[in-house]
């Protein structure tokens, strides 16, 4: 990631102005608080290609705009409850020429799983929702001093429950969710998905070839039976500290995980 402190008129905060995916996505996202990174850009090569994408807990938008990059969706909503935030998503869809096929919309993700939830993000209009919920637990993890950050990583695993029925709400039959996370969260995130979603795919990430995953992704189909699988691991990094081939066709080239 490329990156140079810039001032910005829509947030009253500092930013940067970076570059990711090898440059072909610019992002003004804050100085302090959660920042983009592997996570996002992981999010969205793993997403399955489709027509409307929304992405919850967006921030600035870097999975949901890397998914319009890689030609992974024709249109994608960004969500997020920060209003800040969204005023950058909406600013980085301009700036990336995607104002046309992207919109930021601020809203909070419990509000959007109530059964009489907003009517934007509309129910049942998506065909893939992509997210990468809060993973630090504050009752486990020492939560970050800034606030912004705390907000964007620490939430009780139990919060899970708003997120998954938020992706339940929002997308069609048949349609595609997509998640990363912490591995220690797989347990809790396949009871909550049970009964609702299925041809459920978990795909580890290890930072390097010998050491344990650092996170899953987990991809699952609204309304279908069959049962999980596991699938080939991600390797970020060598054990000698070198990126991966597959690591940097993915974080710099904006290759799919499932090449065609």
């Amino acid at each position: 990631m490329r990156s140079r402190p810039v001032e910005s008129s829509q947030v009253p905060f500092a930013v940067t102005d970076d570059a990711v995916l090898g440059g072909r996505l610019k992002l003004l996202q804050p100085v302090r608080g959660h920042r983009a990174g592997h996570d996002a850009i992981l999010l969205a090569a793993a997403a399955p290609k489709s027509v409307h994408a929304i992405e919850l807990g967006a921030g600035v938008g870097a999975a949901g705009l890397a998914l319009l990059v890689r030609g992974a969706a024709r249109d994608v909503l960004l969500v997020d409850a920060d209003a800040d935030l969204v005023r950058l998503a909406a600013a980085n869809a301009e700036r990336n020429n995607y104002g046309d096929r992207a919109e930021a919309v601020a809203c909070d993700v419990e509000r959007v799983a109530r059964r009489g939830g907003p009517a934007r993000p509309a129910p049942a209009s998506a065909d893939l929702v992509i997210m990468n919920p809060p993973f630090n637990d504050p009752e486990s993890r020492r939560a970050s001093p800034d606030a912004a950050r705390r907000r964007a990583h620490a939430a009780p695993v139990t919060n899970l429950e708003h997120w998954v029925a938020a992706a339940a709400r929002l997308l069609k039959d048949s349609g595609r969710l997509v998640l990363i996370h912490r591995p220690e969260a797989i347990a809790t995130i396949l009871a909550l998905v049970e009964g609702q979603f299925g041809a459920i795919e978990i795909i580890p990430v290890h930072a390097l070839a010998s050491g344990p995953a650092i996170r899953i992704i987990l991809r699952a189909q609204k309304g279908k039976r069959t049962p999980p699988v596991i699938c080939r691991c991600i390797v970020l990094a060598g054990d000698d500290g070198r990126s991966t081939h597959e690591a940097d066709e993915i974080l710099r080239g904006a290759a799919a995980l499932d090449p065609a």
